[in-house]
């Protein structure tokens, strides 16, 4: 298994509307082309930030599921437009579990 660490800053002010945007729109599209283990906002440090970690069972099977989520017409015609100019800032970061990791 993989999994990847996505961070997303939201500008001020609009994180609330795109947490309700991802849940109402980008959720019932995004859950097919990934397993979500977890999607947390921040509360300290760093504000208006939104983390969130999918599973995939390699990366061939990551590149596969997001290549078809981007040709998704929900996804890319509706839910992106919508969603990418709330944000400042997005990272995406694949973590491979170590021998000792509850998640594997």
């Amino acid at each position: 298994m993989v999994y990847e660490l996505r961070t997303y800053d939201v500008k001020p002010g609009l994180l609330d509307d795109y947490l309700r945007l991802f849940n109402e729109v980008g959720m019932p599209v995004r859950k097919n082309y990934g397993t979500l283990v977890g999607f947390w906002s921040s509360e300290f440090g760093a504000l208006n930030r939104v983390v969130h970690i999918w599973q995939y069972e390699s990366l061939d099977h990551r590149a596969v599921l997001r290549a078809a989520l981007m040709k998704d017409p929900i996804w890319s015609g509706e839910f992106l437009p919508r969603a990418l100019p709330m944000l400042e800032r997005m990272e995406s970061t694949v973590l491979h579990p170590t021998s000792f990791s509850p998640l594997q």
